[in-house]
């Protein structure tokens, strides 16, 4: 009976012991992080990551530090993770000389412009009315490398007094000689007070316009402009061209098929689709994809005309309304071909962000039927850290070095589940132990 407990508490032990054991996954990449000192990285997934992982939401993707334990990870958009901070591009500026506070602008101006349209030198002179008045500084931006609408002007100064509060007027053009007004009274401001300052340096103008005039109203004058940002209205930014698989069709023993299958080698966040077709022609498609060979086709893309005639005249590129994951992928012709085209699956690397603990060197793994990534509030810590950093902070970026082996394809083996087996060798253990107690208090004569 004194041997019972003890022999009970080593498999108890025995069971601790095993569920502590690390993540086993098929393939781990070294983490070069820039600042030690950071706290929070991100990290790009490359094309390796996704031929790896197993998972059709990416969940058997983790960081673990050097002692191999996960650190606290979460899978963000592409690019950007978390709320996205606005594209900002820089904008040449040019000073001219501005009408008086309250009058009208009566400017003559020389402007000398390449042949993309871009400024390359500005004079002004005011007319004589106006220069027999106290004047102004106003400035022209030149927005014509633009190609989207901007939302507003980011802008540094130097001269200025403090406290400093200037008002101008924002006017557009297209030509340099038909003016607009895009928005009435704008506000620069730099307040202290008790130690505390308030600046204000962004100007909306929520319009699309190759040039911007800023005319002074109020308060500007001494200022200097030291940088001017174009920042670039929430959907407008370009977005960074997809990377591309091209697939081949499955082999068939027909010749002329309307149909043709084919096999994505990853798990791929694919959220473009395109056609190389085999030579000059046109067809009507329609794109179907699904998890497993087993499960229904979902209508993805199309029906829509692809084409190509001659060398430069191409089809573009659909786009999804989501990213897929999905293995299988089917083309559906109107009309019979005689060759399959090749399908051009495109996608964009998503990020994964990392918070580090107290055990550098950190590893991406992937590939694993073993186990999974815990889910972390990663996305709420990076909220309020820009609260403090700014709306446009981005943890540093970490790079991937190359690709080891792990536990190989023995990760992709599902594990036996051993905590029912421990749990039942337990209540088993259990079950025998206190039968074995009632046979020997009955063995035992009464006193």
């Amino acid at each position: 009976m004194r041997r019972a407990p003890g022999w009970l508490g080593l498999v108890v032990l025995a069971g601790v012991a095993f569920a502590s054991a690390g993540a086993d996954y098929q393939t781990q990449w070294p983490l070069a992080v820039p600042d030690g000192n950071a706290g929070m990285y991100r990290v790009s997934l490359d094309a390796g990551v996704y031929a790896t992982a197993r998972s059709p939401w990416l969940d058997d993707v983790d960081i673990v530090d050097a002692r191999g334990q996960p650190v606290a990870a979460q899978l963000f958009a592409p690019e950007r993770p978390g709320a996205a901070a606005p594209e900002r591009v820089p904008a040449p500026w040019f000073a001219l000389p501005a009408a008086t506070v309250g009058a009208p602008a009566d400017l003559a101006l020389a402007v000398e412009r390449a042949g993309d349209g871009s400024v390359l030198r500005v004079q002004a002179q005011a007319s004589a009315a106006t220069a027999a008045a106290p004047v102004a500084t106003g400035w022209l931006v030149d927005a014509s490398a633009v190609e989207a609408s901007i939302a507003a002007l980011v802008v540094d100064w130097t001269g200025a007094r403090d406290p400093f509060e200037a008002a101008y007027r924002i006017e557009g053009s297209d030509d340099l000689r038909e003016w607009r007004v895009l928005q009435p009274r704008v506000v620069l401001l730099d307040l202290a007070r008790g130690g505390q300052r308030l600046r204000q340096p962004r100007v909306p103008v929520e319009a699309s316009a190759r040039y911007l005039r800023l005319v002074p109203l109020t308060g500007a004058e001494g200022l200097v402009l030291t940088r001017v940002e174009a920042e670039l209205a929430v959907g407008s930014a370009p977005s960074p061209a997809p990377q591309w698989r091209e697939l081949d069709a499955q082999p068939s023993g027909g010749t002329a098929r309307t149909e043709f299958v084919y096999l994505l080698d990853g798990r791929f966040p694919v959220d473009h689709v395109d056609l190389a077709l085999p030579g000059s022609g046109t067809g009507e498609w329609t794109l179907y994809s699904r998890e497993s060979s087993d499960a229904a086709w979902v209508r993805r893309a199309g029906p829509w005309v692809a084409y190509s005639i001659g060398r430069d005249q191409r089809s573009p590129p659909q786009r999804l309304a989501a990213a897929v994951r999905d293995r299988h992928w089917r083309l559906v012709a109107a009309d019979t071909q005689a060759a399959a085209p090749v399908l051009r699956l495109g996608w964009h690397p998503e990020m994964l962000v990392f918070v580090a603990g107290d055990a550098p060197p950190y590893r991406l793994v992937a590939g694993s039927a073993r186990t999974s990534r815990a889910g972390s509030p990663v996305a709420q810590s990076l909220a309020a850290i820009r609260t403090t950093r700014g709306e446009d902070w981005q943890p540093p970026r970490a790079t991937l070095g190359p690709p080891a082996p792990l536990a190989g394809e023995a990760a992709l083996r599902p594990a036996r589940d051993w905590r029912a087996w421990l749990l039942w060798s337990l209540l088993v253990a259990g079950a025998l132990l206190v039968a074995w107690f009632s046979a020997s208090l009955l063995r035992t004569p009464r006193t």
